[in-house]
């Protein structure tokens, strides 16, 4: 990916200079916000969003740039190809830079975060989520296979499966509890439908695609980045009762169609390049990938992302307890990096879409405190958790908040984070099928 020219670090908008601020002007990741009547794209700096449509309308961008801008989603902007990100994202940082001489205009298109709803920013035609850590993988292989942990197949190619565009949700959306066809414990024993009693949460990022390739036309691993646009924290909840009673011999289904939560920014690749670092290398006597899956050595890179988790039982919230922290984990525990899941996903020809989402699967670290669900942290409910007030949890309660925060850091540079993606877990509805 092409590296920009702009060097500016400092803003004319205090809180973006803020060395703890999750958005300074080295970032600017986008977002959408509701506004009466519908949405409008928007870009996070500091404590602050600049309304893209408002600043099109004030002609403070490229006039090529304007109409992409005015939409309700990023999409358009995405299929204007990688020039187009660039010239945006240096038309804003010059907006937004200390020494702009068109600070009074871009004032008038601030809005302070806390006060605005955010939305989903694209639209997303498809879902393929991955199973790319290994640590996780493994883990739970030895929950239910214990003589053989990893199939095969995993060290060949990246594992994956197609999920629900549809139910995708933006952060801080209730999720309600799912009920479905689980199976007590004894082979004699008949399936039943219940709320499930196994939710979890599932620690990913998410990575948008920004441009497409034909149907029939499998994208080379040496350019598969190019045609990444940014990424997002992205919980992909499960019901593990469900799960496991349905699972085989197709794989995930009702378990975790209901909802998948995104955090509502979505960082651009190239405010990720000073946090670049080589891919986690392979395990000695680990096969190598085949050619397909065998990226030059500058593309064998992958975003250091830091990412942790947080719980807040309704009892916390209510005594102003601070959430506590589950676990914490990072990118570079992949396996499989995003080159390679896109070099795969379209090595028979699938043809993906502008504003498809791809997720890594859980992303858990060697540790156990660095596991990504509570299948693996509480071993299936093996060993529970026990929280600031002394509630117990094996899975999530109704009432239970589940927080992601992401961020990366590199001398040099300033800091950047992620956002948040959170959600609450509310009862299931009382009458169910």
């Amino acid at each position: 990916m092409a590296k920009s020219p702009i060097s500016v670090t400092r803003s004319w908008l205090p809180g973006a200079n803020d060395p703890a601020t999750d958005f300074p002007l080295t970032h600017l990741p986008y977002g959408a916000f509701e506004v009466e009547g519908g949405q409008r794209l928007c870009v996070a700096i500091g404590t602050h969003l600049l309304d893209l449509h408002a600043c099109a309308e004030a002609d403070l961008l490229p006039p090529t740039l304007q109409a992409a801008c005015q939409s309700p989603v990023l999409n358009p902007l995405m299929a204007l190809g990688p020039k187009a990100w660039s010239l945006l994202r240096d038309t804003v940082t010059h907006l937004l830079a200390a020494s702009s001489p068109n600070r009074k205009k871009a004032e008038a298109a601030l809005h302070s975060i806390a006060g605005a709803t955010l939305v989903k920013p694209i639209h997303i035609p498809n879902y393929t989520d991955f199973y790319a850590s290994i640590h996780h993988a493994t883990r739970v292989g030895q929950l239910f296979r214990p003589d053989q942990p990893l199939l095969p197949n995993y060290k060949h190619l990246p594992i994956g499966y197609h999920g629900r565009a549809s139910s995708i949700i933006p952060s801080g959306i209730p999720i309600l509890r799912p009920a479905g066809q689980t199976r007590p414990s004894g082979e004699n024993q008949k399936p039943n439908f219940i709320p499930t009693n196994a939710l979890d949460y599932e620690l990913e990022l998410g990575l948008y695609i920004g441009q497409s390739n034909l149907l029939g036309s499998p994208i080379p691993i040496a350019k598969a980045t190019q045609h990444l646009f940014g990424i997002s924290l992205l919980n992909d909840w499960s019901a593990r009762d469900i799960q496991s009673w349905e699972y085989q011999p197709l794989g995930p289904f009702l378990a975790k169609s209901f909802a998948t939560t995104i955090a509502p920014w979505v960082t651009p690749m190239s405010a990720l390049e000073p946090f670049l670092v080589p891919a986690s290398p392979r395990p000695p006597g680990d096969p190598k990938p085949l050619k397909y899956l065998t990226a030059p050595k500058r593309d064998r890179q992958i975003p250091d992302v830091k990412l942790e988790v947080f719980i807040a039982s309704q009892s916390m919230r209510d005594n102003n307890l601070a959430p506590l922290r589950l676990s914490q984990s990072t990118l570079r525990n992949l396996y499989w990096t995003p080159a390679q899941f896109i070099a795969h996903h379209t090595s028979n020809g699938c043809n993906l879409q502008i504003g498809d989402l791809l997720a890594t699967g859980t992303i858990s670290g060697p540790a156990e405190s660095s596991a990504g669900c509570l299948l693996e942290l509480t071993r299936n409910g093996a060993q529970p958790i026990t929280l600031p007030t002394g509630e117990v949890r094996t899975y999530l309660a109704d009432g239970d908040e589940i927080l992601f925060r992401g961020s990366c850091e590199a001398p040099g540079h300033p800091r950047i984070g992620l956002g948040e993606c959170r959600a609450a877990i509310l009862p299931a509805r009382p009458s169910q099928p």
